[in-house]
């Protein structure tokens, strides 16, 4: 191809439909959806509880190390498998990964619940635990956009990713750190932990209920590229994979540092904890029912200035002195994230045929991912030897210095393939 995009592509995207002219068109993709939100709190309340669980369980381990290793565990087997198809020739049928993660998860976070429950755990099995029984995660992760994205019509695209951002906004930060904070005053970390357990169970009757098996594709609409190959023959789709993985890469520190902050500078709990990442979830959740205004407008522009004014909005995480002005500063950087993704993936899937999007989008959500186990190690002694306020200044100042990079590669002159 002799440039990267049409100027139609890099403009604006192709759906014009309403949420709501989706969902009440298609009562099977509204079922798929619920599913998806009702996992999606299960993962809130995971923000909360595994951290907590962490910090009660550190051993000699100092407090954000653990932390960090927790949040990295269920990255490491999931990342090789889904590089596996990203860069191979590895395809795995779509709801059947959705389906079997969504069962592995519900019997993981049981153990794991009922284990703490018992005082039966210490930080190598939770460790272990999150290893072992998140080995599809990634996978399903791209698994579960494109189902959805598959049940609707190419005109639908833009739409369905934006429900997909608004769902997960809505769901994970808003009402997933609200009840994760709550249970675990009332009833400690290990009853949130079998919520999450419960929540992939219903994801799991969902997916079995409303996707139909998936036919073979025919022998000659069958992928045999990897994604990395194919995502080159685009070239402005694979600067962006760099920037969404630097970006992803810059924010970790925020997932460490944020946790030790509210429970050392801020003097809070975990119901704190659950009210900053609300908090987060409410400026989410507008900026995803705005995303839809912004379709019309130049696509990587969008993110570049997304990139930078969230930077902007980390450097007021760091500095705010109490929890009311976290919250604040936090529900700022969720307003100015949300449209990041849907847009990114939109941008993305356009451009592919149906039988080249599992490499790609398997490749594109494990890249973008695998910021999470380089990072989340890297963030535990960072914020350690800088302190929380530190860490998160840290993070503010790598998002910032990537902004002229992203704008060179995003906004830069084209180049011939």
């Amino acid at each position: 191809m002799s440039t990267d995009t049409t100027d139609e592509t890099a403009g604006g995207a192709a759906g014009h439909r309403t949420y709501r002219q989706v969902l009440t068109g298609n009562p099977r993709l509204a079922v798929l959806l619920a599913g998806y939100v009702v996992s999606s709190v299960g993962d809130g309340i995971l923000l909360i509880a595994l951290p907590l669980l962490a910090l009660r369980h550190h051993g000699q381990l100092s407090a954000p190390v653990a932390v960090g290793l927790v949040m990295t565990a269920p990255y490491v087997l999931s990342t090789v498998l889904a590089l596996s198809i990203g860069l191979g020739r590895l395809r795995l049928p779509t709801r059947a990964v959705v389906i079997t993660d969504s069962a592995l998860r519900t019997v993981l976070f049981t153990v794991v619940g009922l284990a703490a429950m018992a005082d039966r755990i210490d930080i190598r099995f939770l460790v272990v635990a999150l290893l072992l029984g998140s080995v599809l995660h990634q996978t399903a992760s791209s698994g579960r956009r494109l189902v959805a994205t598959g049940m609707a019509g190419k005109d639908e695209l833009f739409t369905v990713n934006g429900l997909l951002g608004f769902a997960n906004s809505l769901a994970l930060y808003v009402v997933g750190p609200a009840v994760g904070g709550a249970v675990t005053v009332a009833f400690g970390a290990d009853v949130a932990v079998l919520l999450e357990a419960l929540s992939f169970l219903l994801l799991f009757g969902a997916v079995a209920l409303v996707v139909p098996p998936q036919p073979r594709a025919p022998r000659a609409e069958r992928s045999t590229e990897s994604g990395w190959r194919i995502l080159r023959l685009r070239p402005v789709a694979a600067r962006l994979f760099f920037v969404v993985f630097f970006f992803n890469l810059s924010y970790m520190p925020v997932e460490v540092a944020l946790p030790v902050l509210v429970n050392g500078d801020l003097h809070g709990d975990g119901n704190t904890l659950g009210l900053i990442w609300t908090a987060f979830g409410a400026g989410a959740l507008l900026g995803g029912a705005l995303t839809g205004f912004l379709r019309k407008l130049h696509q990587q522009a969008v993110l570049v200035a997304v990139i930078a004014l969230w930077g902007g909005s980390v450097v007021l995480l760091a500095l705010a002195p109490s929890g009311p002005v976290a919250m604040c500063a936090f529900a700022l950087g969720g307003l100015i994230y949300a449209p990041f993704t849907p847009i990114a993936y939109t941008f993305v899937q356009s451009e592919l045929p149906p039988h080249e999007q599992q490499p790609v989008i398997t490749l594109w959500t494990t890249g973008s991912t695998l910021a999470a186990p380089i990072g989340l190690p890297l963030s535990g002694p960072l914020v350690s030897a800088l302190g929380a306020r530190g860490g998160l200044l840290l993070s503010a100042a790598l998002t910032l210095v990537l902004v002229p990079f992203a704008a060179k590669g995003l906004l830069g002159p084209r180049r011939v393939a």
